[in-house]
């Protein structure tokens, strides 16, 4: 797959050290700049911004896919399934709440892909998933 630019993501929570914790200490995320009302974040190579905004958290609606409820609202990062499986060895072992379990999706089909859903402390919901062929990204 080609060097794609980083991408620039704000999302809103509802409390900073919670945030801090999930993104910095769970998932290992390098933190940036921050200020009393947000914080920068290495997500994978992206920039993602943690800020303060109470009212904008909560869990999004869900639709069907492939036999799970998964979040409307939801952003992620597609892994190797080397890194895939280990990020999910070790939510495991800290006792993340799953959403949807690591799986595969869409087996023997375009597309398969292993998958898995977490929230943050703010109820954001994120999706972590990997290909064995990323060319299998698009797959129709």
């Amino acid at each position: 797959m080609p060097e794609l630019p980083p991408f620039h993501l704000a999302l809103p929570v509802d409390d900073l050290a919670a945030a801090e914790a999930f993104y910095g200490d769970l998932l290992g995320c390098p933190r940036g700049r921050r200020s009393q009302a947000w914080i920068d974040f290495d997500f994978f190579g992206h920039q993602l911004v943690a800020h303060l905004s109470p009212a904008e958290c909560g869990e999004a609606a869900t639709n069907a896919v492939d036999g799970h409820q998964v979040p409307v609202r939801h952003f992620g990062i597609v892994m190797t399934p080397q890194a895939w499986e280990g990020l999910a060895a070790r939510l495991k072992k800290a006792g993340a709440d799953f959403i949807i379990e690591p799986n595969i999706r869409f087996k023997g089909e375009p597309g398969e892909q292993g998958t898995f859903f977490i929230r943050d402390p703010a109820g954001n919901a994120l999706e972590f998933k990997c290909f064995e062929d990323p060319r299998q990204l698009f797959a129709t």
